[in-house]
């Protein structure tokens, strides 16, 4: 994209109000909640019979909240003794569909805080629901969980309440009554904060997020992203050399560029990345597409070596049915603009090898690579391989084939590449059919593959060269925030050749018109490719056909005819691939049920 149109300059003006990243913890207000109960879960019968909490912010108690609760239920014997709390305690106590409601309006806007938080808050979410009560959007911090991350065998032997409130001097000793395990929770969250303070965690979500596989010295990298825009973008990595070592891109460039620096990151490869980057680079764009579409295009650029997809767009491979007297099929590495049928591209030369043998076998077309004659009298003594001997090859190399023949099943396998797959998917199901009533299913398996092969690539074929078609098609989306779910502006591309040409935000208040038709003029000139071949990559042709396809786009106009045959493979893509996750799946299957679902008729396939 050569140009676009677009309002940067109040767009996210709420959003650059933020302290670099997050919400300082200073400032935030805190409620630390511990429950007593029956047992150990909630669905399975188990009830609360106290509730205690502390609500704290910057080192200080605003107030504690302390109930006990009626369970309704005889308290087990070991619960008492291990609580303290007997059935008459409870007998005058407000039920939970009193107190629970009571604990909400108390730890109303705060952070909710417990030690192994999925226990307490599972309860209190459990009978929020039962209640049907909608549950506060509240942020959790577990403490049990920041411990495992902080704490050392050195510090605690391990991370229960009584021993971390012991080892950060806890003024509170727990004994497994609400209000005092709340109150040493507290203590215990201090000490974390003191602790991860000193490490450079200052926000709830470096908080939330932190990792003592992140070291030091890559926290010490943080300000790497303060020029960084709270904007969608692109953003690259480089080293002292200004080598680009790793691009991403992301709908908040300064949020996603800072958690390299603190967060939970467990891919060993961009901790070493981390440590050799001394700066980043931030591109903003005016949409999450143009972002993704920017990032392939960077990638295939610099092809940064911590990128392990999309480097190499370049290395694909095609299925040429060339065209010569006795037109055969070819595995071609380029797309020429010879007027030759092509499917693909193909990622992998192996899965290209699957489609071509599924075509082989269902049309026998010849195989060499031999120059014939259009007249194959014309040069006797020529034998027939071993193909045509098997009935796989109509042989036009030594006559047994006339033109005509030869000339209706090359129109027939065309016919199969651009517009209807049914002759493949019918000969490879019979085939497939005939091996599994033999209980040969690993051959079936492998004709499965090359079906499956050869369905994708007709489909994505089919899908990329219509859009590859249009000279333009200039659409557009009404944005939604991604936080809020609210709709705000409408957000347009202009796509010309199946390539991004433009992209932008149409301003409030702005004349809708006026600023696409102004977009249209400051688009990228691109030039048609040969053949199917999109003017971008194929990945970023998908990427501009899924988002064109999603809902709530409009078509503002479309310049050619953007249109797929209503035959065409796209609509066997989901048996096959209900197929590849089922074997993908860590659920065990039955090969032959699912051989059976493979080669059912097409027809009855619903999409």
């Amino acid at each position: 994209m050569s140009s676009r149109v677009r309002d940067a300059g109040s767009r996210w003006e709420s959003q650059r109000s933020f302290d670099e990243l997050g919400r300082p913890l200073r400032d935030l207000t805190f409620c630390v909640v511990d429950l007593e109960t029956t047992g150990g879960s909630a669905e399975g019968g188990s009830m609360i019979t106290e509730i205690g909490a502390v609500k704290v912010r910057g080192g200080e108690v605003l107030g504690e909240f302390q109930t006990l609760v009626n369970p309704r239920t005889e308290i087990p014997a070991f619960i008492a003794v291990l609580t303290g709390i007997s059935n008459s305690m409870v007998a005058d106590a407000p039920p939970v569909e009193a107190a629970l409601p009571a604990f909400l309006e108390f730890a109303a806007g705060s952070v909710l805080v417990a030690h192994n938080a999925p226990f307490d808050v599972g309860f209190l979410r459990y009978f929020a629901d039962q209640q049907g009560r909608p549950w506060p959007a509240f942020e959790v911090v577990d403490t049990a969980r920041l411990a495992r991350r902080v704490v050392t065998r050195d510090d605690a032997p391990n991370c229960k309440l009584s021993s971390l409130a012991k080892a950060f001097g806890s003024t509170t000793t727990p004994n497994h009554r609400a209000l005092s395990d709340a109150r040493a929770t507290v203590d215990v969250l201090h000490g974390l904060m003191e602790r991860l303070g000193g490490v450079g965690v200052h926000t709830l979500e470096e908080l939330q997020t932190f990792s003592s596989r992140v070291s030091s010295a890559q926290r010490r990298k943080r300000h790497l992203a303060e020029g960084l825009p709270h904007a969608p973008g692109v953003y690259l990595f480089r080293d002292e050399r200004a080598r680009v070592l790793y691009v991403g891109t992301s709908r908040d460039l300064r949020t996603r560029v800072r958690s390299y620096f603190t967060a939970s990151e467990t891919r060993s490869r961009m901790g070493e990345m981390v440590g050799i980057a001394t700066s980043v680079d931030g591109i903003e764009c005016a949409t999450a597409l143009e972002a993704e579409v920017r990032e392939l295009r960077l990638i295939a650029e610099h092809k940064p070596r911590y990128n392990r997809r999309s480097r190499f767009p370049e290395k694909v491979h095609f299925i040429k049915l060339t065209r010569e007297p006795w037109p055969r099929l070819s595995l071609v590495r380029r797309v020429l603009d010879d007027d030759a049928d092509y499917l693909g591209p193909f990622a992998s030369r192996k899965t290209a090898e699957k489609c071509l043998a599924a075509l082989h076998e269902t049309f026998p077309v010849r195989q060499c690579s031999d120059r014939l004659p259009r007249d194959p009298a014309a040069s006797p003594g020529r034998a027939a391989c071993v193909l045509a001997e098997m009935g796989r090859c109509l042989a036009p190399c030594d006559g047994s084939v006339d033109d005509t023949t030869y000339a209706a099943v090359v129109r027939q396998l065309r016919d199969t590449l651009l517009r209807r797959p049914d002759e493949v998917v019918e000969t490879i199901n019979a085939r497939m059919g005939a091996l599994a009533a033999d209980e040969r299913f690993e051959e079936a398996g492998v004709h499965r593959d090359r079906l499956a092969a050869f369905v994708r690539a007709a489909a994505r074929t089919q899908r990329l060269s219509a859009l590859t078609r249009c000279p333009e098609v200039v659409a557009a989306r009404r944005e939604t925030d991604p936080t809020t779910g609210r709709r705000g502006r409408w957000e347009v591309h202009v796509v010309r050749h199946g390539r991004l040409a433009a992209a932008g935000v149409i301003p409030a208040g702005a004349d809708a018109h006026a600023y696409v038709a102004t977009l249209r003029l400051s688009a990228e000139t691109v030039a048609s490719a040969p053949g199917p071949v999109p003017a971008a990559s194929a990945e970023e042709t998908e990427k501009v056909l899924r988002w064109l396809e999603s809902p709530g786009v409009r078509l503002i106009d479309v310049d050619g005819e953007w249109t797929c045959p209503v035959a065409g493979a796209t609509r066997h893509l989901a048996i096959h691939d209900a197929v590849n996750q089922s074997r993908l799946s860590l659920v065990p299957f039955n090969e032959r049920r699912a051989l059976a679902t493979v080669h059912q008729p097409a027809g009855r396939v619903q999409l």
